[in-house]
């Protein structure tokens, strides 16, 4: 239901393990993590193993027209060296090609699957992967406290920074126009770090345009970030939703949330919004004041939210479809398709056309789920059926839709 700035929700889902190592997730490896934690993921989130829906059939043969509910035969399929944590800037695509966060880091041509480029060295681990006028911005994966930026179509390095010798491993957690702002710990003489830095970067020159030092007690991993307009925005594991001025660093203002923020949320306009457990809650950009809120039933709580097309989309833990006007709150349309047909809750949304796509999380017989973007109504799931624990990721660049699966990568036509 929508609600006006009155109340608070009381139950809050667990985030998955995997999901917390992802955020904390510089210089650990995907091996590292074993398969062992299959079972980690949050059963309330998810719908449970008790509640997994039987196996969907597989994708047609390629060339065939599938069926009604089915999904469509992939274009390609590539083995990858994909190292993901599950979060939305793992997977991108820009001018032709797709890029999934590994080591080494390649591009594959969109239309055909063909390798483009190659990086060894990759992307750290956990790490975003930032798009910014035409740059693909990266933590240098040798670990030497460069921040890169490379065209994106052919691999080629257009820039580099260096915050400073005194700064361990900066890593970008947002980009603009003019500026890519990075996080890092701060160095004491024996080498420890007790305290971490936020700073500008100038996107032309390299240079530092600001730093500010984060209070005492402040994480530098954790970090999910977004810009708009003269606002910096972010939160972390320590409960924390903190804006900053683009220009000077300065600190707007900062409060702490109710709940622990693990995941993305949305800037729209003049707002952030936040998934709170039972309540999203959307925050003004400028003080900090509560603007609209909308809570869902009782013991069920909110995934990540994803801005699409001026509408905001997000599931919730009872399998609850929605689809909000992200600057009121008000409901679009409420879906309960996902319930209906025992299907998995996606966390991460693109839309191609009139179709959304959303990729759920650990769960094995979760997928990508395409959806009637008017309506809400459940289309197909593709699944690979390989078992691979990892998150289902997914990308469009309005031709083809990428469903990044551990270390496979499929195209499928959008």
């Amino acid at each position: 239901m929508f609600k006006g700035t009155e109340g608070h929700g009381t139950t809050a889902g667990r985030p998955s393990r995997r999901r917390i190592l992802r955020l904390a997730g510089v210089g650990v490896t995907v091996a590292a993590l074993g398969a062992g934690l299959t079972g980690c993921e949050d059963e309330l989130a998810t719908g449970g193993e008790g509640s997994t829906p039987p196996p969907r059939t597989d994708s047609p043969e390629e060339g065939k027209a599938p069926k009604d509910g089915e999904a469509p035969a992939p274009l390609w399929t590539k083995t990858t060296s994909a190292q993901t944590y599950g979060d939305n800037d793992e997977l991108v695509t820009v001018d032709g090609v797709v890029i999934a966060s590994g080591d080494p880091l390649a591009a594959f041509d969109a239309a055909s699957g063909e390798e483009r480029w190659s990086l060894p060295g990759g992307a750290v681990p956990g790490a975003p992967l930032l798009l910014g006028d035409g740059t693909l911005y990266l933590a240098s994966g040798t670990y030497d406290g460069n921040v890169i930026g490379y065209v994106p179509g052919s691999g080629k390095e257009a820039w580099r920074s260096h915050l400073g010798k005194e700064y361990r491993q900066p890593r970008p957690v947002a980009v603009d126009a003019d500026q890519v702002y990075v996080i890092a710990e701060i160095l004491e003489p024996d080498n420890s770090s007790h305290t971490n830095v936020i700073a500008a970067l100038n996107s032309g020159t390299g240079k530092v345009v600001w730093k500010e030092q984060r209070d005492l007690g402040t994480e530098q991993n954790g970090i999910h970030a977004a810009v708009q307009g003269r606002y910096l925005v972010y939160t972390d594991f320590k409960k924390n939703l903190t804006v900053r001025d683009t220009a000077t660093g300065r600190q707007v203002w900062t409060q702490k949330t109710t709940k622990t923020s693990y995941g993305p949320f949305v800037v729209h306009q003049d707002l952030v919004i936040v998934p709170q457990g039972q309540r999203l809650q959307a925050f003004a950009l400028s003080d900090g004041s509560e603007k609209w809120s909308v809570e869902t039933e009782k013991f069920t709580t909110f995934r990540e939210p994803s801005l699409v097309e001026d509408v905001l989309y997000i599931a919730d833990s009872g399998r609850t479809l929605w689809a909000l006007q992200p600057g009121t709150g008000k409901k679009v349309w409420q879906s309960t398709a996902l319930k209906d047909s025992g299907a998995q809750v996606p966390r991460q949304f693109v839309k191609a056309g009139g179709v959304l796509y959303g990729a759920t999380d650990l769960d094995k017989q979760g997928g990508v789920h395409a959806f009637d973007a008017k309506t809400g109504a459940l289309r197909w799931t593709f699944n690979d059926k390989s078992g691979d624990f990892h998150a289902w990721l997914v990308a469009t660049d309005g031709k083809h839709v990428f469903a990044l699966h551990g270390k496979k990568l499929h195209a499928l036509p959008a």
